[in-house]
């Protein structure tokens, strides 16, 4: 039995919206108001800004109340950071819907401290305050799969990151991400601009959430459910399984791919393609699945995974 994704079930409607942004109030170029105002202006329906909540900037969750329009929100959170990784640097945790008054770690600057924190307290207490919670960038931090493991809270993993892909070309989360979920770990995935404005680092990737208003506790209830896909561009309209085979609806499209456990993955090619058939026979029998889809200029779109029951949950070619 495979439970369907949600995102193409549930009621409502998609809406688009950015979760790991900088102003002023850290290490961004631009005030708040102003970053609301062009990604308002670039059409997205709501934006989460993150600035880095260290005490340099004085612990900023900076109040984007005052910038909602008709047809536009905010949703308060940061980029927190608490706890040595693995090679020594400060972690990164993306928290959305934190509370105002959400309590700082001792975390100065971006130097690890003993007395801290570690990245997987900070994490269950921003989940406790009500936030939804990711594991930002794993490549452009350095991130080892045991420190990954650690953070048993997190929602979901940053699979793409804007800023990491045009600053140092380090964006990729699957390889953490994928591990994860074959350890059995119920995770979504999030594609984010973590845009500064001092490069092109905006503009780039981006949630699609559904939910039945654009209002931050309904996106956040939906965010939270997996109620959402990624992307740089194509639309995913549905995907499901028909028996043998996973059948995606998107718009015009180049490539359709199913990714699942080690090296479990089966692609199929066209042009144009708005409904496609990938067969299961490669998947090596996964527990779970997810969905690439990638357009005739190379933009992606990602579902989030997807679990159904297999034989045993043992591999097998």
């Amino acid at each position: 039995m495979t439970r369907p994704l949600s995102a193409f079930t549930a009621a409502g409607r998609f809406w688009r919206g950015n979760l790991h942004t900088h102003s002023t109030r850290s290490d961004g170029v631009l005030a708040p108001e102003e970053v609301c105002r062009r990604y308002r202006a670039e059409g997205y329906d709501f934006l989460a800004l993150t600035d880095h909540f260290v005490g340099m900037w004085g612990y900023p969750i900076v109040d984007t109340v005052p910038f909602r329009t008709e047809g536009f929100t905010t949703i308060l959170g940061a980029e927190l950071h608490s706890g040595a990784m693995a090679n020594g640097e400060l972690w990164h945790v993306l928290a959305v819907g934190l509370p105002p008054d959400f309590a700082p770690s001792n975390s100065p600057d971006f130097v690890p401290r003993a007395d801290q924190e570690t990245a997987a307290q900070i994490a269950e207490r921003a989940v406790a305050a009500g936030a939804f919670v990711a594991i930002a960038h794993p490549q452009w931090s350095g991130l080892t799969l045991a420190d990954a493991r650690s953070v048993t809270a997190a929602h979901a993993v940053e699979i793409y990151n804007h800023g990491c892909a045009t600053g140092c070309d380090r964006a990729d989360g699957f390889a953490i991400a994928d591990l994860l979920l074959t350890e059995g770990r119920r995770l979504s995935m999030i594609a984010t601009d973590d845009a500064h404005f001092s490069e092109p680092d905006h503009f780039g990737g981006w949630v699609m959430v559904k939910a039945e208003r654009n209002e931050p506790e309904a996106l956040l209830a939906a965010l939270k459910r997996g109620d959402f896909y990624s992307s740089q561009g194509p639309e995913l309209r549905d995907v499901r399984i028909e028996g043998d085979r996973v059948v995606v609806e998107s718009s015009a499209v180049s490539s359709v791919i199913v990714q699942g456990w080690g090296t479990g993955a089966k692609g199929v090619h066209g042009h144009s393609m708005t409904r496609t058939e990938v067969p299961l026979a490669r998947l090596l029998n996964s527990p779970w699945l997810r969905v690439t889809v990638i357009d005739a200029a190379g933009k992606r779109a990602w579902s989030n995974p997807f679990w159904r029951e297999v034989d045993g949950g043992n591999p097998r070619t």
